[in-house]
């Protein structure tokens, strides 16, 4: 049997489709994204609908911005709804160049004035196995909050990931004091694709990065390559900075 293709990832928190100075750049955003070419792809802070976003720019997508985003080069995608508002919503999305076998979203709200959630797909990598268990998460700017949710997402791994199954967390974990790192590892056997460089990389904000939010977490796979997508034009379309590693099935 040939030896798989290494798995391209990339998570990226797209605020919204603007900017962090607030102008319009889910147009730019999906051209990067496709020249970028991962074979999935962690979203978060995406919209599924916003009237008030439609009515006053002319060029907003018809369609929710995950199935915008997705276009032609990824052919499956899943949306996990947190929050909703009287003209819209938003919340999570993983867009895949793979079957998504099922995908489910999960409530991790710890305070009622931050919505957040847990996106969970099984994917079916050719070559693989087993499916690939994907989670996609944002997590809460409180410290309490996150090992709150620290807890649920533990406790969701263990009770719904097999333990030989490979498995990927992404997004932005709001964890400046990286306490995931120690928790993921210990409990779940995970490993952040920046590891060989001692800690996660400076994501944001992205004019100048200097705190470490976004990650990419693994299991069952060799780290091949990692980075963080700095500068222009990456700096122009969002708050964040997005990352992107390269993996492979231990097995």
């Amino acid at each position: 049997m040939a030896t798989p293709s290494p798995l391209h990832i990339t998570s990226y928190n797209i605020h919204k489709g603007f900017s962090q100075f607030h102008r319009l750049r889910i147009h730019e955003l999906r051209d990067r994204l496709e020249g970028l070419n991962p074979d999935l792809v962690f979203l978060q802070e995406v919209h599924g609908l916003h009237l008030r976003h439609a009515a006053r720019h002319l060029n907003w997508p018809s369609e929710p911005q995950y199935q915008f985003l997705a276009g032609g080069t990824w052919q499956e995608h899943a949306y996990g709804r947190n929050v909703i508002y009287e003209h819209g919503d938003h919340g999570n999305a993983i867009l895949s160049r793979f079957p998504i076998l099922r995908s489910a979203n999960h409530d991790i709200t710890t305070h009622s004035f931050e919505r957040r959630g847990m996106l969970h797909c099984e994917v079916a990598v050719p070559g693989w196995a087993q499916p690939l268990h994907c989670l996609c998460v944002h997590l809460s700017l409180s410290g309490r909050g996150r090992r709150q949710q620290f807890g649920m997402l533990i406790d969701r791994v263990m009770r719904n990931v097999p333990k030989d199954a490979p498995l990927i967390i992404a997004g932005d974990f709001n964890d400046w004091t990286n306490q995931a790192d120690r928790l993921l590892a210990e409990r779940l056997g995970l490993t952040e694709v920046f590891d060989s460089a001692g800690r996660p990389a400076r994501s944001f904000p992205s004019s100048l990065p200097l705190l470490r939010l976004d990650r990419i977490y693994a299991r069952g796979m060799h780290i091949e390559t990692a980075q963080v997508l700095r500068g222009r034009p990456w700096s122009r379309i969002s708050d964040h900075s997005p990352i992107s590693a390269y993996l492979k099935p231990l097995n």
